[in-house]
This record gives structure tokens, sequence and C-alpha cells, in this order.
């Protein structure tokens, strides 16, 4: 179902697709305010067919990812959880932190709704297995470790202190132990200890041991909640003005490993096994693991063609959801449910706080600004440059205080030579607005479809400088018939000075105002995307440059190389024959870019 502006609101689908959509509009049908609220805005409603329930479940759950519609059941920012990737396409594999999964045989962890919390993960990892995190193409005959062997925290396959097979096994475990399967683990490491002890290599035989303590330390931590040795997921469910969080407990080998919470959007009046059945959908979609069995509090809506979709995804294992009535499965789903109320609870608590503040900052730049109402939508402007290289601008938003990045743009500065941040900051101001005027156009066509970043016009404009910037500024509104619609400020970092349009003197907020502060972080938000685009830009063309000068390599083979290296640096470390898997790269070529 699609509005006006054709973005999609909602995404269902039905045995019996007619019956399905005339229920919307019978008079007798759904009195949900969400629903009266979608028939309003309903436009258009594009239909496909498929031929199986499952094949509807699965495009369904690709539809709501893809659009993320308002009246859809959705996971909140999921396209940004964080992952932990083993890379083991690499010979020795290196563990990183993503956001992105892809099918090139590496092995993901997650997802996690902390990066914070990722990374105490990795720090305890390598404390136990020491893999390695340095970009060194490994042969086993450098002549010198880095400080990470010295103090612990790396096994040096870079000199040959460990093989290829022992690195590849350590990183095996490693996989385990973040499934929660730490039992065959520890019985072949001790195995291993009692093996270098008998040999008298008691030095290899003291490291087995301190990695045995290590990971026993960790296991002592993890809650015995079976006798069983059972792999499990127990979903529970809370709910509080329209608000919903979903709490997860990860039980590996009848152990509680871990625990994550999820918040989800567009649940106020929907049916709680409505809420299970689409979040079991969207979180599996992408989960690293799939256990044997979930427990939940209350049946699931299409549960017999979830599990069928679940069964695909694990190759055709089983899987059960199951609602347990008594004995430690039951008791397992009331300590979930308490801890998704807790969790809610502390959610909610806190953003409260964050609105509180997020409010009293909107309403003191709308009386330090005198505007005439609070700036909900705020836009900022920064230029970055290295003596007028590679030289981007950046457009950042922010909404009700708080950042849409949804809505970051980047302007490729392509009319300015040299150094001159004035006319950049001209160039993108224009071209952002000039797409406003475009974005008007499109709105009155029959299914338009407007970028919503440049389709609505900002309640305050930021340009990063003082007068000078703000001067161009003022110029272009000038020229788009803008300058009574929008309010523009120049914020100058030295001492924190806003300067006005018509003011001589610059404007100095509090230093402890909410105001300033808000200002602040738009400002140095701004000032982050700006740099960040640069950088990549100079990179490219630094890549572009030196692939250029080479040979026979034209723009196809240049994508190639960087499609699957990703940066100059990594084409130089790799070996000829991994250069000449390229298509196309001759051996000639290869040596040439080694030498670039």
């Amino acid at each position: 179902m699609k509005n006006a502006s054709g973005q999609v609101i909602y995404v269902g689908k039905a045995v019996n697709l007619r019956n399905r959509v005339r229920s919307y509009f019978h008079e007798r049908g759904d009195s949900r305010e969400k629903v009266s609220h979608l028939i309003k805005e309903i436009h258009s409603i594009e239909w496909i067919l498929v031929s199986s329930e499952l094949e509807a479940l699965i495009l369904e759950m690709t539809l709501i990812k893809k659009h993320s519609p308002h009246y859809n059941v959705r996971l909140k920012d999921d396209k940004r959880y964080p992952y932990i990737k083993v890379d083991w396409a690499d010979e020795y594999p290196k563990v990183t932190v993503t956001r992105r999964l892809e099918k090139n045989g590496a092995r993901y962890y997650g997802p996690y709704t902390s990066v914070w919390a990722v990374h105490q993960t990795l720090d305890l990892l390598r404390k136990i297995f020491r893999f390695r995190t340095c970009d060194r193409i490994i042969t086993g005959k450098d002549t010198r470790a880095c400080l990470y062997y010295d103090i612990k925290l790396c096994t040096a396959p870079c000199i040959g202190a460990i093989d290829q097979a022992g690195y590849r096994q350590m990183m095996d475990d490693l996989g385990h132990f973040l499934e929660g399967h730490t039992g065959t683990i520890l019985s072949r490491l001790k195995e291993e200890m009692e093996g270098k002890a008998e040999e008298m290599n008691y030095e290899k035989a003291a490291a087995l041991r301190d990695q045995i303590q290590a990971i026993e330390k960790v296991v002592e931590k993890q809650k015995v909640v079976t006798t069983e040795e059972l792999d499990l997921d127990v979903l529970a469910l809370a709910r509080n003005n329209g608000q919903a969080c979903m709490q997860i407990f990860f039980v590996r080998n009848g152990k509680l490993i871990g625990r994550e919470n999820f918040v989800l959007e567009g649940t106020a009046e929907e049916k709680t096994p409505t809420i299970f059945s689409q979040f079991i959908k969207q979180y599996y979609d992408s989960a690293s693991f799939i256990p044997p069995q979930m427990l939940l509090p209350e049946e699931v809506e299409e549960a017999q063609i979830i599990q069928q979709w679940l069964r695909q995804k694990r190759g055709g294992a089983k899987v059960e959801i199951k609602v347990p009535r008594r004995g430690n499965s039951l008791a397992l789903v009331q300590m979930a449910m308490e801890n998704a109320v807790e969790t809610l609870k502390a959610l909610q608590s806190q953003w409260e706080g964050d609105t509180h503040k997020q409010s009293k900052a909107l309403t003191e730049l709308q009386e330090a600004l005198k505007l005439p109402q609070p700036p909900n939508r705020i836009e900022c402007y920064d230029i970055s440059n290295i003596q007028g290289t590679a030289a981007v601008g950046s457009m950042v938003v922010f909404e009700q205080g708080t950042p849409s990045k949804r809505l970051y743009r980047r302007f490729n500065i392509k009319t300015v030579e040299g150094p001159d941040d004035f006319a950049s900051m001209e160039e993108v101001l224009s071209r952002r607005f000039k797409r406003w005027q475009a974005a008007q156009e499109i709105k009155m066509e029959p299914g338009g479809n407007p970028d919503l970043a440049f389709s609505i016009l900002p309640d305050l404009l930021i340009v990063d400088g003082g007068k000078g910037q703000l001067g161009r500024a003022m110029k272009v509104l000038e020229c788009c018939e803008l300058t009574e619609k929008i309010p523009v400020v120049g914020l100058a970092k030295e001492n924190e000075e806003l300067f006005l349009p018509g003011v001589l003197n610059p404007l100095t907020l509090p230093r402890n105002s909410q105001g300033l502060h808000l200002l602040q972080r738009i400002r140095d938000e701004a000032h982050r995307f700006a740099i960040t685009a640069h950088r990549s830009q100079r990179e490219k063309r630094g890549m572009v440059s030196a692939l250029d000068s080479i040979p026979g390599i034209g723009p196809s083979k240049r994508k190639a190389l960087i499609r699957k290296f990703g940066s100059l640096e990594k084409m130089k470390q790799a070996e000829i024959s991994e250069l000449m898997m390229v298509k196309g790269i001759s051996q000639e070529m290869a040596e040439l870019i080694k030498k670039s």
C-alpha cells in the first residue's frame, strides 16, 4: 500500500488477497485507530502473486526490510546492528566488527545491539585466543613480531610461532566459544596440554593451561538453566504506552550464555502474536545462528509456516517453536519476561530524559534566534578539502534534536577550482535547493516519489563558518526566493559564535545551554561526515590515478580490482597469483601493480 507521494506505507500478505484488502474498507472491518490512519493515507495498492505461503512470507520480509513501512511492525534500526566477522577466506583469518552481512565465505556472529558490547567481547576473545589484528601478509618468515606478541595478545603467525593449521584451529575454537559450545574446546585443549607436558614442552603446556583457565572463568559465570544440554532461544515481550521491547535469552548446552534486547516500532494496537511473528521473521532472517528450539510465552501467528522457513534456513534441520506450560522451560520464559519488563522501564526512563533535553534545546534555540516555532528539522553544511583537492560538501539533518542519518547527503564539488570554501558552500547549497524545487515538481506528478532529504525545507539552516559563509548562504536563498522561508545562521568554531543575517554583532549562547550543546553536536557531525567523505574521495582518486598509469588497465579492470581488494595498499600486499585471479589481469600488469 502506497501513499500519494508513492512511499510504501504497509506491506501485507494473504491467502485470499481480495478478502484481505476488502476487510480494510468494510464498515465492520478493523476498528483500530492505527488502521483508520492507514486507510486515510492509502493512495494506491500493488500486489505480487507467488506460488506458496512460504514464498509470500519471504517476500513480505524482504519488502519490509527494504521499505521500513510506517504501519508495519519492524525492528528499530535493524540494518545497523553490528556483527563479529571472522574472515575465513584469509589463510590466517582476522576478526572484525561489521554491519554488513555478505556471502563471501566469512562467518558472522550476532547481531548485537551495542557496538560497545561487541568491542568488550573482542577484548575478552583476544586474551583467550590471541588472534592477529594486523594487515601483514603472513609468510611465517618475518624477522620480528609486533608488540602484541610480547604482551600475549597475538600468536605471531608472521614469524612462524604458530602454523596455519594451528591458527585456523584456534579460530574455529573462537567460533565455537561465541556459539556457547565450550565443552569440546576444553576437552581438546586439556588433552593437548597433557601431551605437551609429557613431551616436556612446559612453556607450551603453561600457555594452554592459561587458555583453559580463561575459558573456564567465563563458563563459570554462565548460569546453568537446564540439566539437558540443549541449544535454544527464549523470547519474551514487554509493552507499555505503545512501546515494545523484545528480550532474547541465548541458551547453549543448557547454559545461559547471554541476552539481547531489541526495540520494535509500529507495535501500537498490534496483537502480541503478530508482534512475535514479525520479530521472529525479521531477526532470524539475518541471525548468525538459528537454534533447534525457541520458547515463547504464547502462541505465534503462522507458526507452521515460520517453522518451515526456519527449517529451510537451518539447512533442513528441525526447528520447533514451543509455548511451555510447566517446569524449567516455563520458569525460563517467566525470567525472560521479567527482564523484558525491567529493560523497557529502563529504556523509557532514558528516552524521557533524552526527550526532555532535546525539547529544552529546541526551545532555547527558538527563543535565542527568535524563530516562529521550535526548529524541528535542522540542516547543517560543511566543506572538507586539502588544498582544494577532492573537495566534498556534507549535509546532515537532525529531526526533533536527533540525527536522521537516512537523510544525510554528500556533494562532490564540481565547479570550484582550488581551495575556495566559500564558493564550494555556494555550490552545495545551490544544488540542495535546486533539488528541492525539482522535488516539488515530482510531487505534482501521479505516483511521484521525491527524495525526502531534499523535498522538505529546514526550520533552521546552519553553515559551518562565520560571516563569509553566512553571506554565501544568504545569496543562494535569495536566488531561490527562500529568504523568508528559511532562517539561517553561521556557526564559527573559535568562540562558538552565532552570526545572524543583518545583525552586526555575533550572538553567544551560555556555555551550559542545551541549545548550544545541540548546535555543537550538529556542527561536529557535519564536520565528521564531510571528513569521512573527503578521505574516501581522496583515497579513491589516488587509487584510480595509480591504476590508470598502468598500461592495459582501463575502467572495467580497475573497477574489478577495486571491488576485490578495496584499496591500493591491499593490492600491493597481495600475491601476484591473487591479482591474476581478477579477470583480464596478466602477470605483467600484476607486477606493475605491486610496484606502483
